[in-house]
């Protein structure tokens, strides 16, 4: 069996995905509320609140791993 190599840390680290998903949803609050009120608003509201849950997520992922904790994620 061939080793498969690991793929370079600029693929699989999360960090610049959330980061770009919860500025865009950030901009979409901020427009969308001076332009119109309502579901959209609540929509983006969600978006940046879970952006920010994966933000937490992700660090506290990576604190795991560097305790050395069996069920951690390597990244």
């Amino acid at each position: 069996m061939r080793h498969t190599p690991e793929l370079p840390k600029r693929l699989t680290d999360l960090t610049p995905v959330v980061m770009v998903g919860t500025a865009l949803w950030l901009g979409a609050l901020i427009v969308l509320f001076f332009v119109t009120h309502g579901v959209w608003v609540q929509t983006a509201l969600a978006g940046v609140v879970l952006g920010l849950i994966g933000f937490g997520i992700i660090f506290w992922q990576r604190a795991a791993a560097r305790r050395g904790s069996k069920s951690a994620q390597r990244l």
